[in-house]
């Protein structure tokens, strides 16, 4: 990297810090702090789901699949994500910005002590919580690699400064911060992704290529399915992907519950669905292309990286190089927002009782420490990744096989197909992919292995959600919850009511849903 590359590296960092003080003037209560009060347009929300969806991950581990394995990368990622959106844009979008309007929620997991109760609540928060810290940990030191290849810079030196950055705008900021440096960020990538695009283009003889290119790479790169990314595996990517980007992954949850309405929020999925669709076929062109311009790689995870040095002029290096910045800031930064939300939300109140009388300027106070200190600790973690070893990837990896069992009560519990679903069998669908996991991963592996092919990727890949799953209905209709409150709720939530917002915490009452008064701000926690 030259001079003018670091000068525009610089000045994207200053500019996402200075959108983050902006945005600081909007902040008022732990509303505005957590869900941007409500008010969030559909077209920011949308753009800020998709740019909270992936990280830096793609443009070195999906950069390696493109390069060994081509088109089936888009199959089977952007495809299962559109279809995952369309779902949920029908289903569990317009649901999350309803929860909000009847109980008050700011944090994606509060309404569960009404769904469920507040142990199975607190059974979930805490899971997630304790391990996501380790996996935003992980995108950290992820990142500090991009630039130590790009610009030599020492790993601790690039934790330190895109993660400074990060825990400036969030802390001061809040999810508007997030979703407005979001929308900076995704002009910034279609800027560095275009360019990049055009520049593969002219070295490969213009236009023509886009369909000549196949002709020159080997014949499976061209198939849709290739390698270990069979149907089976694309089918469980589905199921996983509707789980994760309807909510399941909590930093997009909150991008729906920020919608002012239901059809706001179906119209936030559907914009992003359209962004999967269509945005990866610019971004991984290079990648498809990489084996061409530079063959024989011994690391493809650096094809991209290698493309952008090799064929972009100065300036425009530092833009893509911020451009995949903007990917893993925009995911960390929501992931803080998200996680504070459930720490002051779900989890303090329990573990001390006058935060469940907190005036809103204490919550807010409150909300701003826990951004700042979940992200510094994060950091700390991304320094001393070497001293933890293998255990890093391992809890990371069990932060992975914890999503889907957690979605699953989180989402299919809003449906009124699954009312009947009560805390039994949301803590037993909990265990029951944890177990199988463990069981996958660490006691039958060598024999799973063994199957190959599609049997080995639904064992590995779709079986700790599909047991959870199994296990959430099969308790469900063995032993069928009765609770007045939640079947209210999950009735509540199928249609929008023009209705005012709620000025206090959700109520764990009927009442919210239309039939008494809510019982004052302690409400969930009753």
């Amino acid at each position: 990297m030259g001079a003018l590359d670091w000068l525009v590296l610089l000045g994207y960092f200053g500019v996402m810090v200075g959108i983050g003080l902006w945005a600081r003037a909007r902040i008022r209560s732990a509303r505005d702090f957590f869900v941007a009060g409500g008010r969030m347009p559909w077209w920011l929300s949308g753009i800020s789901h998709h740019m909270s969806g992936y990280s830096a991950a793609v443009f070195v581990g999906y950069a390696a699949v493109a390069y060994t394995h081509g088109f089936t990368l888009y199959v089977w990622w952007a495809i299962p994500i559109t279809i995952a959106m369309l779902v949920g844009a029908a289903t569990f979008a317009p649901r999350w910005p309803r929860l909000r309007r009847r109980l008050g929620i700011i944090s994606p997991l509060e309404y569960l002590a009404t769904r469920y109760d507040v142990p199975t609540q607190q059974l979930l928060a805490w899971s997630g919580t304790a391990l996501k810290v380790f996996d935003v940990g992980a995108k950290w030191a992820a990142t500090a690699i991009l630039l130590e290849v790009f610009a030599g810079v020492p790993l601790a030196w690039g934790i330190l400064l895109t993660g400074g950055v990060t825990l400036v705008y969030s802390t001061v900021g809040g999810l508007w911060a997030d979703a407005l440096t979001d929308f900076g960020q995704f002009v910034i990538q279609a800027l560095a992704g275009l360019t990049l695009f055009v520049a593969v283009l002219t070295r490969l003889g213009g236009i023509p290529a886009l369909w000549e290119v196949w002709d020159r790479l080997p014949p499976e790169h061209a198939r849709p399915f290739n390698g270990e990314y069979t149907v089976v595996f694309v089918l469980a990517y589905v199921l996983i992907s509707t789980l994760s980007y309807n909510g399941g992954t909590w930093n997009l949850a909150q991008r729906f519950i920020a919608a002012p309405s239901g059809e706001s929020a179906r119209r936030a999925a559907l914009l992003s669905a359209g962004l999967y669709l269509l945005w990866p076929l610019v971004l991984f062109f290079p990648m498809w292309a990489a084996p061409l311009l530079l063959p024989d790689l011994e690391d493809p995870s650096q094809s991209y990286a290698l493309l952008t040095t090799q064929l972009l002029p100065a300036g425009l290096v530092g833009l893509v190089l911020a451009g995949m910045f903007a990917h893993t800031m925009a995911m960390t930064s929501s992931d803080a927002n998200a996680i504070s939300a459930v720490v002051i939300r779900d989890i303090l109140p329990r573990l001390w009782k006058g935060a469940r009388s907190m005036s809103g300027r204490v919550e807010l106070a409150a909300g701003r420490f826990s951004v700042f200190t979940f992200i510094a600790l994060s950091m700390v973690i991304a320094l001393a990744a070497d001293s933890f070893g293998g255990v890093l990837g391992l809890i990371v990896l069990w932060f992975g096989a914890l999503v889907g069992p957690i979605a699953i009560p989180m989402l299919l519990g809003m449906l009124p197909a699954f009312r009947r679903c009560g805390p039994s069998a949301a803590v037993v669908s909990w265990a029951g992919g944890l177990v199988v996991f463990t069981l996958v991963k660490y006691v039958f592996d060598d024999s799973i292995a063994a199957l190959g092919g599609d049997l080995q990727t639904t064992f590995t890949v779709a079986g700790p959600v599909l047991c959870a799953l199994l296990l959430f209905v099969a308790v469900g209709y063995l032993r069928p919850s009765r609770d007045s409150r939640a079947l209210a709720l999950v009735a509540a939530l199928t249609r929008d009511e023009d209705e005012p917002e709620p000025t206090g915490r959700a109520s764990s009452s009927a009442a919210d849903v239309g039939s008494s008064p809510p019982h004052g701000r302690g409400g969930l926690r009753a």
